[in-house]
């Protein structure tokens, strides 16, 4: 209606500063009647502007010339958290914003992958925030706690002082967060105020106009001059002047301007009287003169330069953007941090700052997955915290300490690292990370592409590779190990080599009896001949002495022999006990995936399992270890061998038949803390992945964690970190897969227990045989007393038997020697009654005494006249030779009747008795020694 009563009047032009709704309206009138329109547009209590439907695309015929540019705020605001390399955050509305002028930056942003959410903020900001503190839980409180960390703001500036307020009061966001506030209508006062009622870092985009360096023509225009008041922007009205009222001063001079050119070119018109309600008004036939005059003017005041392209509208606008760091002071500066236009675009470089090393007053919730040595339990008091050591809380503590955070850490309910499900969603420490439950994830975390894409992850702190846990050989207790140098076939030859050597010796001793000394008790039996070879081969010697050339020679031979097969023995015997034989070990995971006979897994549904699975079931993947690994694992669907957690695999290796693959750094460390080094790893050499730390998407902490991570890294502290948990002077040996002893070490009972068996078994048999003999010996029914230790033969009883032998012959009597008795001499089987008497001395055969009779060579002759000189003396009958039949047939080698072991040999006193004196009876050298 004002505007009809204004062209009643008559108009040259119309100026207007309202709104996207009443502007429409004014824009046909002003076509319809040929005025031109000089239009302002005014955003509701300050709030951002967004493009008016009706004039997003207008035509170079049209009579509305739009003084304010174009709202370029979506292209600004796009371009700066793409600067920021923001993927997740939220934008906050006032109530009086038109939501549908951000429709294209919320397209962009889509295409981007980013992830953006809206919330309204309501007028009255306290109510907002106290309900949903009274509605929502913990858990949805602290997801939404993690998303006011990354905030857009398009509101007003009152609005937003307001609702930072709020947020900080109720600690909402902590210094960490980064809130972009962007509004054309923000003055420097706003600034101010805004700085000091945030906490975390604040970026401002606000509208500015390029001022004249030299400040004595700030005020100077070319044909007129402006209020001081008004060009100084430090001047508080200047200051105080809104966008829109510095806008309609400029259009109110560029009008002056054109009307004055008019004038000058006297091609003035007159003014428009036109009404708008009757139906047959014409249009102004000068306003597209005045249009056109319009258009090709300009003007330079508050707002820089005020001109018209052909469509009709400002392209002259330029976007400042003013930037704070991280922290809680709330005195810090605002610092330039580069401008904005359609043209050139963005100058300046923008990027979310670092924390740099100050994150005091940061409380963070962690969480994590025990596993040794990353995180482990070291205090568990009940009614208190847990209290967590290992390699990454290590890690995690010269962070906070470096950064000033604290932080509160718990365990995954799952115990999982985290996968990605069926339907989409994450469990595990991802999944706490995913639904805003924890702020970092800590553990034996890989950095994995799959797991990258819903989370952060810092540079890596430690390389990662694939390991293998498998179980030492253990070195079989063999009780007969003192057997194991020579095989059972040479011991079966050296045993049949001492019999057969026995038998030799013995053979030719018969063939040729050797000269015995006189007085000697030695034999060549087969039995003594086996027991002499054996004596001499184990280096015990023997008592039968072999004086002929043809024994001297095989017993030469043999000493020889066995002079090399002894050698021979002690020297492997000694590799035997100090070297453990490798045999069908698994040196590498290309060993592993050969065999079939050991089984092998990992964990289910982990970073293993996901690299096996797609590497294995990859057509294209040149490496046929991974298929064959596959086929193992993935044996009855995984069941078989997978299991749940890692320290089931690691029991299964250490009680069980199995192979756990797993990561490398874990199995090096239980093996290297293995009570009884039975275990050893075999790992990849070349490291593909390596352990990070999680973050939300978007979090604010990665870059200063990567970069604290770095410097640890550069000046050795992560090593020593690592020697903490992974020591270079182990006792056990990590890579053999036998259980080695260390040299000079002595040996132990296993390595002789076969000798002590075989000792046991002597002893044993001995007693037995012993045994045997003692039983044997009672059935007999020896007459001769024995003792345990040492037994005798009463010796007056043999006396009185020969005496009685003597006495009962017909013939005179011979007067022995009272020193000794010779009997070798006589042939025993031609005496009368004297078979009688040779069965009772036969009886001592059963005893343990020796009873030999020799003739001396230098007698034998006197020996063989016997038989005649005893004719002419007894009544012998017909004498034998004593070397052929009777009862002496098998006597023994040197001439005896019997042979028994005893210990002294003493001669048998005999008394004389009356009988013809026989000269040979008398011959010192002749006796029978018992």
């Amino acid at each position: 209606p004002w505007s009809c009563e204004l062209m009643n009047r008559g108009i040259l032009a119309l100026v207007s500063s309202i709104g996207c709704m009443s502007a429409g309206s004014l824009q046909s009138l002003a076509d319809a009647m040929h005025i031109p329109h000089l239009f302002i547009q005014r955003a509701p209590a300050g709030t951002p502007r967004s493009s008016c439907p009706s004039t997003s695309h207008p035509q170079p015929d049209d009579y509305t010339l739009f003084v304010r540019p174009p709202v370029y705020l979506n292209d600004v605001i796009f371009q700066v958290v793409m600067e920021y390399t923001w993927q997740k955050f939220i934008i906050f509305y006032d109530t009086d914003y038109d939501i549908r002028g951000i429709e294209n930056f919320l397209d962009q942003t889509s295409q981007q992958g980013m992830d953006v959410s809206l919330q309204k903020v309501e007028s009255n900001i306290n109510m907002m925030i106290t309900g949903m503190f009274r509605t929502m839980r913990v858990e949805e409180l602290h997801r939404y706690r993690d998303t006011l960390r990354r905030a857009v703001l398009f509101m007003s500036p009152a609005t937003a002082k307001a609702f930072i307020t709020e947020v900080v009061e109720t600690n909402l966001v902590a210094f960490d967060c980064h809130w972009i506030i962007i509004n054309e209508e923000i003055s420097d006062m706003d600034v101010q105020e805004l700085v000091m009622k945030s906490i975390g870092r604040l970026t401002l985009v606000r509208q500015t106009f390029p001022l004249s360096q030299n400040s004595s023509q700030r005020c100077v225009r070319s044909n007129h001059r402006i209020n001081t008041s008004l060009c100084d922007p430090k001047d508080p009205k200047a200051q105080m002047l809104e966008i829109t009222n510095r806008y309609i001063y400029d259009t109110v001079l560029l009008l002056a301007n054109t009307f004055h050119r008019k004038l000058e070119d006297r091609k003035w018109h007159s003014m428009a009287s036109l009404s708008c309600i009757r139906k047959g008004s014409k249009p102004w036939q000068g306003g597209k003169s005045m249009l056109d005059t319009v258009k090709k003017g300009g003007v330079s005041g508050l707002t820089s330069l005020l001109e018209f392209n052909d469509n009709g509208t400002n392209p002259n606008i330029y976007f400042e953007i003013l930037g704070t760091n991280y922290g809680e002071d709330r005195g810090r500066g605002v610092s330039r941090l580069g401008t904005w236009d359609p043209i050139h675009g963005l100058n300046g470089t923008l990027t979310d700052r670092k924390l740099e090393n100050n994150m005091r007053g940061v409380v963070l919730r962690v969480v994590t997955v025990l596993e040794e040595p990353f995180v482990m339990v070291s205090e568990n008091v009940l009614g208190k915290p847990k209290k967590y050591q290992g390699f990454s809380i290590d890690v995690l503590d010269a962070l906070a300490n470096y950064l000033g955070f604290k932080y509160e850490i718990y365990v995954a309910p799952d115990h999982k690292y985290g996968s990605q499900q069926a339907d989409g969603t994450w469990n595990g420490l991802i999944g706490e990370l995913v639904f805003k439950r924890a702020d970092v994830g800590l553990s034996a975390l890989t950095i994995t592409p799959d797991r990258e894409s819903v989370v952060d992850f810092t540079t890596r702190y430690m390389d990662y590779s694939v390991g293998v846990l498998l179980r030492k050989a253990e070195r079989t207790v063999d009780m007969f190990a003192c057997l194991a140098p020579f095989d059972l076939s040479l011991w079966a030859c050296i045993a049949g080599t001492v019999l057969l050597v026995g038998t030799l010796v013995y053979l030719l001793n018969w063939l040729n009896p050797p000269r015995l000394p006189m007085g000697s008790v030695s034999s060549t039996t087969l039995y003594n001949s086996m027991w002499f070879v054996y004596g001499s081969f184990v280096q015990q010697g023997g008592e039968v002495p072999y004086t002929t050339l043809a024994t001297r020679m095989m017993m030469g031979v043999w000493w020889l022999f066995a002079l090399i097969v002894i050698s021979s023995y002690t020297a492997n015997l000694a590799a035997f006990l100090t070297i453990s034989r490798i045999e069908n070990s698994i040196q590498s995971l290309q060993d592993l995936a050969k065999q079939t006979d050991l089984p092998y897994g990992t964990v289910l549904d982990s970073a293993v399992y996901d690299q096996v699975r797609s590497k294995g079931m990859n057509p294209f993947e040149r490496d046929p270890m991974y298929s064959q690994m596959w086929r193992m694992i993935n044996r009855t669907g995984g069941a078989e061998n997978n299991v749940e957690e890692s320290k089931e695999g690691i029991r299964k290796v250490k009680y069980g038949r199995f192979a756990f693959v797993w990561d490398a750094a874990v199995l090096e460390y239980v093996a290297i803390n293995d009570e009884d080094c039975s275990l050893y790893t075999v790992s990849n050499s070349v490291a593909d992945r390596g352990y990070g730390i999680a973050m939300q998407h978007g979090s604010p902490y990665r870059d200063i964690f990567s970069q604290r991570i770095l410097e640890l890294q550069q000046n050795g502290d992560m090593d020593i970190l690592k020697l903490k948990w992974w020591p270079r002077d182990s006792p056990c040996d990590l890579y053999s897969p036998v259980g080695t002893r260390k040299s000079g070490s002595a040996l132990d009972i296993h390595s002789f227990a076969g000798v002590f068996f075989v000792l046991a078994a002597g002893v044993v048999l001995s007693c037995l045989i012993a045994t045997v003999e003692t039983w044997w010996t009672r059935r007999k029914g020896s007459r001769v007393p024995s003792k345990e230790d040492d037994k005798e033969i009463d010796l007056e009883h043999l006396h009185h038997r020969v005496n009685s032998l003597c006495t009962e012959d017909e013939s005179p009597h011979k007067q022995f020697s009272t020193s000794s008795i010779d009997l070798t001499p006589l042939d025993m089987d031609s005496l009368p009654a004297a078979r009688q008497a040779l069965e009772q001395i036969s009886d001592f055969r059963n005893t343990h005494i020796t009873t030999t009779t020799f003739i001396p060579e230098q007698i034998q002759t006197l020996s063989r006249s016997l038989s005649a000189k005893a004719a002419a003396g007894f009544a012998f009958g017909t004498v034998q030779d004593h070397r052929t039949g009777g009862p002496f047939r098998q006597r023994a080698p040197n001439g005896g009747f019997f042979r028994s072991p005893i210990k002294t040999m003493s001669s048998i006193p005999y008394q004389p008795t009356p009988a013809p004196n026989f000269s040979y009876g008398n011959d010192p050298d002749r006796g029978t020694s018992i």
